[in-house]
């Protein structure tokens, strides 16, 4: 049994006393005086013995450096300072912390003195006709939401008949895509008919009632496994719905499959493989929303369901062709959600355009008692709304280097034909990439059970870029360096309300490091378009270079679409969508298919 710190005193004492006094009778332990406050270095020494090599060697871990003298004391007090506090990972196990309990921390993207977003609740659809039914099964899959949207209320096509047209597809054209984990066939058609049903009997939900969609296997699924991509949890079956999952059930959309996301959500490979891009079919989707990428571009679903923690949402979307819409941090609940990144985990809608994307925001955006940073939010969108004099941010060296191209010189270009206003804006040149302790440490105490019981070792890729590898050397990452980090970002976040003082948003090359990282450090909105095509050489992949593995090359080289990402201010995803919704119009690509699907 552990001491008090007044029983280690008394007994120091009284050895104290028999070394200066030999040769007397044994006293009592010696009770320290009333009053006395407990002190840092009187517990018992626990842990295994440490001497002044083991912390020179750890320096070269956590890149400090000390003196003989620091080093001899650190070793002769670790034991009884700072040993003692990994008691609840070392032992006794007393508490254990059960996977739904967020840090007591949490990240307010919101500083003092700034508002929430928009006062007023609005949302306006297009008044666009949808247009005759196509005769073709195929252009009815990839007609976007607002189209099968307004064909179903108008009873043009039935969502019985929408659904089974999504599900033929996902079976013919899974084994080229490898995107479905799950197919949620029984609980699709079920679905469908009771959406049919009501829709009969004047119950309409709204323009989500009977479309068919496809959930990023990180989000629970009462009854219906969901496997995080990961070999230990291949078989994990969820009780209860995640609130986006009921959110979008209580609208009236169609479940009808589980997609793939790469392991733990990163990259494109899971346990059953690596998913393909349906644009470019030997390279994967990009990821970690690597199935609700691929399934949305190839018209396999009408819209998805992504997430993203450091560009999940918008790397499939960028690589894939989709509009990806990541929303501000804490406007969406993540109650349900695999954690990977308290502080980080957004999610969003991945579709085939502006509106469709902005229709499935309305739809689950609001707080959840499951998710202690979810807040209510207002929604101010109008589709036809001017646009005109917006003010869009952009870095004038970012557009004359990778990874900019000529698709996104011309985006700026259209920003000035549609009536907004170019406006030169700059940061500080700081280590923004240094904020991915964070992600790190985070991601490394959410998995920390596997890491430790080596269930990670059971992942498909094991290289040292992968999660395993980042999971381990996380350990090391020191406690004093998270804090100065966590600090680093709210200075980061005082500089966006700099920034976005002078603009309303931000036009940026999608895949840019530093603006990527920013803004899913400091939680802003992101909006990801297709704005062009580009010619590409050789496949691209999410993972490091790896020499024995070289990537396939082309020649000639092949066509792909590229995309263009907005940056919006906080819980102001309005703006941000009516912005891309006049841009999207004046791109004019957005209606190109992936050839074969």
């Amino acid at each position: 049994m552990a001491k008090t710190r007044r029983e280690f005193l008394a007994e120091t004492s009284l050895g104290l006393v028999g070394a200066a006094v030999t040769g007397t009778q044994q006293q009592k332990p010696v009770e320290p005086p009333a009053g006395t406050p407990p002190a840092f270095g009187t517990g018992p020494a626990v842990g295994p013995e440490v001497s002044p090599g083991t912390f020179a060697e750890a320096e070269k871990v956590v890149q400090v450096e000390m003196s003989s003298a620091d080093r001899e004391m650190l070793a002769r007090s670790w034991r009884g300072n700072m040993a003692a506090l990994y008691e609840r990972r070392g032992g006794p196990h007393k508490v254990t912390i059960e996977a739904e309990v967020a840090p007591y921390s949490r990240w307010d993207p919101i500083l003092p003195g700034q508002k929430r977003g928009p006062e007023r609740e609005r949302f306006v659809r297009s008044s666009n006709d949808a247009g005759a039914l196509p005769a073709k099964d195929a252009d009815i899959a990839f007609a976007p939401v607002w189209k099968l949207s307004r064909w179903i209320e108008t009873r043009k096509i039935s969502s019985e008949r929408l659904t089974k047209i999504y599900l033929e597809r996902l079976e013919r054209f899974n084994d080229k895509l490898r995107c479905v984990i799950t197919l949620t066939r029984e609980l699709a058609l079920a679905q469908a008919k009771k959406a049919d049903t009501e829709m009969a009997a004047g119950k309409y939900r709204g323009p989500l009632h009977g479309i068919p969609w496809g959930a990023k296997d990180l989000l629970d699924t009462a009854g219906i496994r969901t496997t995080w991509g990961a070999e230990p949890f291949r078989d994990r079956v969820p009780a209860k719905d995640a609130a986006v999952v009921r959110r979008l059930h209580d609208a009236g959309a169609v479940l009808v499959a589980k997609l793939s996301l790469g392991a733990l959500a990163l990259n494109d490979i899971w346990f059953g493989g690596q998913t393909m891009n349906p644009w470019l079919l030997e390279e994967g989707s990009s990821g970690s929303s690597a199935g609700p990428g691929a399934a949305t571009a190839a018209g396999l679903v009408a819209f998805a369901m992504g997430s993203e923690t450091g560009g999940s949402i918008v790397g499939p979307s960028m690589r894939c062709g989709l509009t990806g819409l990541r929303p501000t941090y804490g406007r969406v609940a993540r109650t349900g959600a695999m954690t990977l990144c308290w502080s980080l985990d957004k999610l969003g809608p991945m579709a085939r355009s502006v509106e469709d994307a902005m229709l499935v925001l309305q739809a689950i955006s609001g707080p959840d008692a499951g998710d202690v940073s979810s807040v209510h939010s207002g929604l101010d969108f109008d589709a036809g709304a001017s646009v005109k004099g917006l003010r869009v941010g952009y870095f004038p060296a970012w557009m004359k280097e990778n990874p900019a191209t000529e698709v996104d010189r011309a985006a700026l270009e259209t920003v000035k034909k549609v009536g907004m206003i170019p406006v030169e804006v700059s940061i500080p040149d700081w280590p923004y990439d240094s904020l991915n302790l964070i992600l790190f440490a985070e991601g490394a105490a959410a998995f920390e059970e596997i890491t430790l019981n080596h269930a990670v070792d059971q992942l498909k890729v094991q290289t040292y870029d992968a999660w395993p590898n980042i999971f381990r050397q996380s350990r090391f990452l020191s406690a004093v360096d998270f804090v100065e980090t966590d600090r680093l970002r709210r200075k980061v976040a005082l500089e966006m309300v700099r920034v976005f003082s002078q603009v309303d948003l931000l036009l940026v090359p999608s895949l840019r490091d530093e603006m990527l990282t920013i803004t899913n450090f400091t939680g802003h909105p992101s909006l990801t378009m297709r704005a062009g095509f580009v010619e590409v050489g050789e496949a691209r992949t999410d993972w490091a270079p790896d020499p024995s593995r070289p990537l396939p090359k082309f020649s000639p080289p092949r066509r792909v679409p590229h995309g263009v990402t907005l940056i919006g201010r906080l819980f102001e995803e309005g703006t941000m969508g009516q912005a891309g919704l006049t841009l999207e119009r004046a791109f004019g690509v957005v209606g190109e298919r992936p050839p074969g699907f």
